[in-house]
Protein backbone atom coordinates (compact mmCIF):
# COMPACT_ATOMS: atom_id res chain seq x y z
CA UNK A 1 0.00 0.00 0.00
CA UNK A 2 1.65 3.21 -0.91
CA UNK A 3 1.47 5.91 1.84
CA UNK A 4 1.31 10.02 0.25
CA UNK A 5 3.38 12.34 2.04
CA UNK A 6 -0.23 14.67 1.01
CA UNK A 7 -2.37 16.85 3.88
CA UNK A 8 -6.20 15.90 3.34
CA UNK A 9 -9.23 17.32 5.86
CA UNK A 10 -12.27 16.05 5.42
CA UNK A 11 -15.62 17.92 6.61
CA UNK A 12 -18.59 15.95 7.20
CA UNK A 13 -21.42 16.30 9.71
CA UNK A 14 -21.61 13.07 10.44
CA UNK A 15 -19.06 12.09 13.29
CA UNK A 16 -19.29 7.92 12.51
CA UNK A 17 -18.71 9.31 9.03
CA UNK A 18 -16.05 10.99 9.87
CA UNK A 19 -14.16 8.64 12.22
CA UNK A 20 -14.41 6.11 9.08
CA UNK A 21 -12.64 8.29 6.93
CA UNK A 22 -9.91 9.30 9.29
CA UNK A 23 -9.20 5.27 9.44
CA UNK A 24 -9.23 4.64 5.84
CA UNK A 25 -7.63 7.75 4.55
CA UNK A 26 -5.27 7.67 7.50
CA UNK A 27 -3.88 4.25 5.80
CA UNK A 28 -2.59 6.68 2.65
CA UNK A 29 -2.01 10.39 3.95
CA UNK A 30 0.53 11.91 6.18
CA UNK A 31 -2.23 13.71 8.26
CA UNK A 32 -5.71 13.42 7.89
CA UNK A 33 -7.59 16.00 9.93
CA UNK A 34 -11.49 15.61 10.35
CA UNK A 35 -14.49 18.07 10.85
CA UNK A 36 -17.63 18.60 11.40
CA UNK A 37 -18.70 22.39 11.06
CA UNK A 38 -17.71 23.59 7.95
CA UNK A 39 -17.60 27.03 9.32
CA UNK A 40 -13.54 26.45 10.50
CA UNK A 41 -13.01 25.80 6.88
CA UNK A 42 -11.49 29.14 6.05
CA UNK A 43 -9.15 29.41 9.42
CA UNK A 44 -7.61 25.77 8.82
CA UNK A 45 -7.09 26.46 4.92
CA UNK A 46 -5.45 29.80 5.67
CA UNK A 47 -2.00 28.29 6.47
CA UNK A 48 -1.75 27.16 2.92
CA UNK A 49 -0.34 23.44 4.22
CA UNK A 50 -3.67 21.28 2.81
CA UNK A 51 -3.28 19.51 0.18
CA UNK A 52 -7.11 18.43 -0.68
CA UNK A 53 -10.41 18.53 1.07
CA UNK A 54 -12.80 16.15 1.27
CA UNK A 55 -16.49 18.03 1.73
CA UNK A 56 -19.65 16.64 2.27
CA UNK A 57 -22.41 18.64 0.06
CA UNK A 58 -25.27 18.47 2.88
CA UNK A 59 -24.88 19.85 6.19
CA UNK A 60 -28.46 21.36 6.52
CA UNK A 61 -30.91 18.41 6.39
CA UNK A 62 -33.95 19.96 5.50
CA UNK A 63 -32.77 20.61 2.44
CA UNK A 64 -30.21 17.87 0.89
CA UNK A 65 -29.61 19.81 -3.16
CA UNK A 66 -26.01 20.16 -2.30
CA UNK A 67 -26.48 24.17 -2.08
CA UNK A 68 -24.12 23.60 1.29
CA UNK A 69 -21.42 21.87 -0.51
CA UNK A 70 -21.33 24.30 -3.38
CA UNK A 71 -21.96 27.46 -1.58
CA UNK A 72 -18.15 25.97 0.66
CA UNK A 73 -17.16 24.90 -2.27
CA UNK A 74 -16.59 28.83 -3.56
CA UNK A 75 -15.32 29.82 -0.36
CA UNK A 76 -12.55 27.11 -0.48
CA UNK A 77 -11.87 28.61 -4.06
CA UNK A 78 -11.37 32.16 -3.40
CA UNK A 79 -8.09 31.16 -1.47
CA UNK A 80 -4.64 32.02 -3.06
CA UNK A 81 -3.30 28.51 -3.45
CA UNK A 82 -6.77 26.85 -2.48
CA UNK A 83 -6.07 22.93 -2.08
CA UNK A 84 -7.65 20.49 -4.34
CA UNK A 85 -11.22 19.99 -3.17
CA UNK A 86 -13.43 16.35 -3.85
CA UNK A 87 -16.82 16.14 -2.83
CA UNK A 88 -19.02 13.86 -1.38
CA UNK A 89 -22.75 13.34 -0.95
CA UNK A 90 -25.12 10.38 -0.72
CA UNK A 91 -27.62 12.24 -2.83
CA UNK A 92 -25.44 12.67 -5.85
CA UNK A 93 -26.81 13.03 -9.50
CA UNK A 94 -24.74 13.71 -12.08
CA UNK A 95 -26.38 17.09 -12.65
CA UNK A 96 -25.16 18.26 -9.36
CA UNK A 97 -22.10 16.85 -10.29
CA UNK A 98 -21.70 18.69 -13.14
CA UNK A 99 -22.81 21.82 -11.76
CA UNK A 100 -20.02 21.01 -9.15
CA UNK A 101 -16.81 20.74 -11.76
CA UNK A 102 -17.87 23.83 -13.27
CA UNK A 103 -17.97 25.46 -9.80
CA UNK A 104 -14.41 24.51 -9.82
CA UNK A 105 -14.53 21.10 -7.69
CA UNK A 106 -11.46 18.67 -8.70
CA UNK A 107 -14.02 15.39 -8.27
CA UNK A 108 -17.06 13.92 -7.18
CA UNK A 109 -17.70 10.98 -5.31
CA UNK A 110 -20.85 9.09 -3.63
CA UNK A 111 -21.70 7.36 -0.60
CA UNK A 112 -21.63 4.81 -0.13
CA UNK A 113 -17.51 4.92 -2.00
CA UNK A 114 -14.71 2.23 -2.83
CA UNK A 115 -12.09 3.07 -0.96
CA UNK A 116 -9.40 2.46 -3.46
CA UNK A 117 -11.36 4.58 -5.87
CA UNK A 118 -11.89 7.64 -3.20
CA UNK A 119 -8.37 7.15 -2.46
CA UNK A 120 -7.30 7.76 -6.38
CA UNK A 121 -9.78 10.55 -6.65
CA UNK A 122 -8.22 12.35 -3.95
CA UNK A 123 -4.29 12.02 -5.24
CA UNK A 124 -5.48 12.42 -8.86
CA UNK A 125 -6.64 16.07 -7.49
CA UNK A 126 -4.21 16.57 -5.54
CA UNK A 127 -1.82 16.32 -8.36
CA UNK A 128 -3.48 18.17 -10.72
CA UNK A 129 -3.76 21.12 -8.69
CA UNK A 130 0.17 20.71 -8.01
CA UNK A 131 0.81 20.58 -11.54
CA UNK A 132 -1.39 23.98 -11.95
CA UNK A 133 0.33 25.70 -9.26
CA UNK A 134 3.54 28.02 -9.83
CA UNK A 135 6.53 26.12 -8.97
CA UNK A 136 8.10 26.38 -5.76
CA UNK A 137 11.36 25.82 -4.22
CA UNK A 138 11.08 22.79 -2.16
CA UNK A 139 11.01 24.22 1.61
CA UNK A 140 11.21 21.86 3.91
CA UNK A 141 14.11 19.66 5.65
CA UNK A 142 11.63 16.40 5.25
CA UNK A 143 10.83 17.40 1.42
CA UNK A 144 14.32 17.75 0.79
CA UNK A 145 15.30 14.94 2.66
CA UNK A 146 12.19 12.60 0.62
CA UNK A 147 13.98 13.83 -2.49
CA UNK A 148 17.24 12.77 -1.80
CA UNK A 149 16.39 9.30 -0.72
CA UNK A 150 13.99 8.84 -3.59
CA UNK A 151 16.86 10.10 -5.97
CA UNK A 152 19.29 7.64 -4.28
CA UNK A 153 16.97 4.81 -3.94
CA UNK A 154 16.19 5.33 -8.29
CA UNK A 155 20.16 5.57 -9.11
CA UNK A 156 20.37 2.61 -7.14
CA UNK A 157 17.62 0.85 -8.96
CA UNK A 158 15.82 0.17 -5.56
CA UNK A 159 18.84 -1.77 -4.17
CA UNK A 160 18.10 -0.21 -0.45
CA UNK A 161 21.80 -1.97 0.57
CA UNK A 162 23.35 0.33 -1.83
CA UNK A 163 21.17 3.44 -1.73
CA UNK A 164 21.80 3.73 2.21
CA UNK A 165 25.48 3.66 1.40
CA UNK A 166 25.26 6.33 -1.11
CA UNK A 167 23.07 8.12 1.25
CA UNK A 168 25.30 7.45 4.14
CA UNK A 169 22.84 5.85 6.48
CA UNK A 170 22.02 2.49 8.36
CA UNK A 171 19.77 0.16 5.76
CA UNK A 172 17.09 -0.02 9.02
CA UNK A 173 17.61 3.76 9.06
CA UNK A 174 16.36 3.96 5.54
CA UNK A 175 13.77 1.05 5.88
CA UNK A 176 11.78 3.76 8.18
CA UNK A 177 12.62 6.61 5.78
CA UNK A 178 11.43 4.92 2.75
CA UNK A 179 7.96 3.86 5.61
CA UNK A 180 7.74 7.47 6.73
CA UNK A 181 7.36 9.55 3.00
CA UNK A 182 5.76 6.38 0.92
CA UNK A 183 8.48 5.17 -0.93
Amino acid sequence: MKRYNYHIIAIDDNIALLQTLKVVLGAHFERVATISDPKMIQGIIAGGNIDAVLLDMNFDNSKLDGSDGLFWLQRIKENENAPAVVLITAFGDINLAVESMKKGADDFITKPWNNDELIEKIVTAIEKRNALLPSRETNTLEEKEREQIAEALAAAGNNVSQASKMLGISRRTLYNKMAKYGL
